[in-house]
């Protein structure tokens, strides 16, 4: 195999939303940048996680919106098309191409190098194709991980063996199944659980401990009551022992909470993720991938010469598409920052520079229905650093609530530090309720004083 060595300012190490913008930042700086892809450009969100997941979600959440509202309910005469979703889920991922994304890497001024990278030492990293040469780019600059996650698989006896799905599977799939078992009770297997119910699945969700352990109690009950509702049977504290095949299809044997035994024609294995920094070649550095340390602005630490850097879901911090994209554009603004002598040592806090809101303002969406949001700390969390903090916990009960829906139920948290007297956290659950989060972002990040706050007054009958 010939090998070639070619220099460039920067190596992006993966071309999903992450790869994209730290690449796009540091070419609009001026900096010569390759973006190294092995699959699809655009990623997981793009083809197998957020875009497709909220496409199977959408139809439903309209359809029962619908029926929430008296006047509208009377003009529902069926359920939803199966065809037709799956239809519109491939539209959001351009039917798995990624042409599009391809084209504006080239408008955006940046190399695209298809293959398999790893680090060959300091600044070099190693890139193979399918079919193609072995390239060796030197950096001059900064080589940035920004590979994504992986799934973790569970240690249930028989599970290894078996064709079960992973989310990839479940957001791209052609057909819905007879029935489904979902294994975690996350994010994502609560997102799939109902998703695939209101397409016509008979769901089993099977979770180890609660529904959506970060959350507040109050929120997890009414997603809970919304799975409950669609016909989901949710089985909590409760662990799978042993997986297999049987004539009737998938089977889970359960011990805890709900003992016995259930089946399904698919299962969905949705038990978390972990960084993919396996193969990349960073033992070779003396670091380990299971506890990359990575600062602020995204630099690897313990590495001479700081010129590896993280961003996303390789960084090991929060695993959202949102926020690994606001740790990119740091990032790539770091890189060329400093390439230009513009930052030198660790970047202040809330500066352009640096991914401040990873620490305390964190925005997170469950697209169930009902909804939660959240952003920030809980009280718990709060107080664990030394806040004096406190809750005010309430229903969603207003004028704007009973129009958006007849029997209308939520819930509304806000965490205050009462020394400072600004928002550190906020949680809304129900219908709807994404759309209210970025009002309470803001606040959180803008340390807006409550007796600020009190003058922003919320247009009525609106649910904020």
């Amino acid at each position: 195999m010939t090998q070639q060595t070619l220099e460039a300012d920067v190596v992006v190490i993966g071309a999903g939303a992450v790869g994209e913008n730290v690449a796009g930042r540091t070419v609009r700086a001026g900096l010569d940048t390759v973006l190294v892809e092995r699959g699809l450009v655009g990623g997981e969100c793009s083809y197998w996680a957020c875009m497709p997941s909220k496409a199977l979600l959408r139809s439903g959440s309209a359809l029962q919106a619908a029926r929430s509202v008296e006047g509208a309910r009377e003009a529902v005469t069926g359920g939803l098309d199966p065809a037709a979703v799956l239809r519109r889920r491939n539209s959001f991922t351009s039917h798995w191409n990624d042409a599009g994304q391809v084209k504006w890497v080239d408008e955006a001024g940046i190399r695209l190098v298809r293959g398999s990278a790893r680090l060959e030492g300091a600044r070099r990293v190693a890139v193979t194709g399918q079919d193609g040469p072995e390239h060796i780019f030197e950096a001059r600059r900064a080589v940035v991980l920004a590979t994504g996650s992986t799934p973790v698989v569970p240690p249930v006896d028989g599970l290894g063996p078996l064709e079960f799905w992973g989310t990839r599977e479940a957001t791209a799939a052609a057909e819905v199944p007879g029935s489904l078992l979902v294994l975690g009770g996350g994010v994502a297997g609560t997102e799939l659980a109902q998703a695939y119910a209101r397409l016509g699945a008979r769901v089993t969700l099977v979770a180890r401990r609660d529904l959506l352990g970060n959350y507040p109690e109050p929120a997890r009950r009414l997603v809970e009551a919304g799975l409950r509702a669609d016909g989901v049977d949710v089985r909590l504290n409760t662990q799978a022992l042993r997986a297999g095949r049987d004539r009737d299809g998938f089977r889970l044997e359960l011990n805890g909470g709900s003992p016995g035994a259930v089946t399904g024609a698919r299962l969905l294995v949705a038990t978390g993720r972990k960084p993919a920094l396996a193969g990349l070649g960073l033992e070779a550095l003396g670091l380990d991938p299971a506890r990359l340390r990575v600062d602020a602005s995204g630099r690897v630490g313990g590495v001479d010469g700081g010129w590896l850097y993280a961003a996303g879901d390789a960084a090991g911090k929060a695993q959202l598409t949102h926020q690994g994209k606001y740790q990119a554009r740091a990032a790539g603004d770091a890189i060329a920052a400093r390439a230009a002598g513009r930052l030198e040592g660790e970047p202040e806090d809330w500066s352009p520079w640096a991914a401040t809101a990873d620490r305390a303002a964190v925005p997170s969406v469950v697209f169930t229905d009902p909804e939660v949001a959240m952003v920030g700390l809980g009280p718990e969390q709060a107080r664990q650093r030394g806040l004096a903090a406190s809750a005010t916990e309430l229903p969603i009960s207003v004028a704007g609530s009973s129009l958006y829906a007849d029997g209308y139920s939520g819930w509304a948290q806000l965490v205050v530090d009462e020394e400072r007297r600004v928002v550190v956290g906020a949680t809304f659950a129900g219908p709807g309720v994404a759309e209210l989060l970025h009002a309470a972002t803001i606040a959180v990040v803008g340390q807006v004083p409550l007796d600020r706050l009190w003058h922003a007054v919320p247009s009525y009958p609106t649910i904020s």
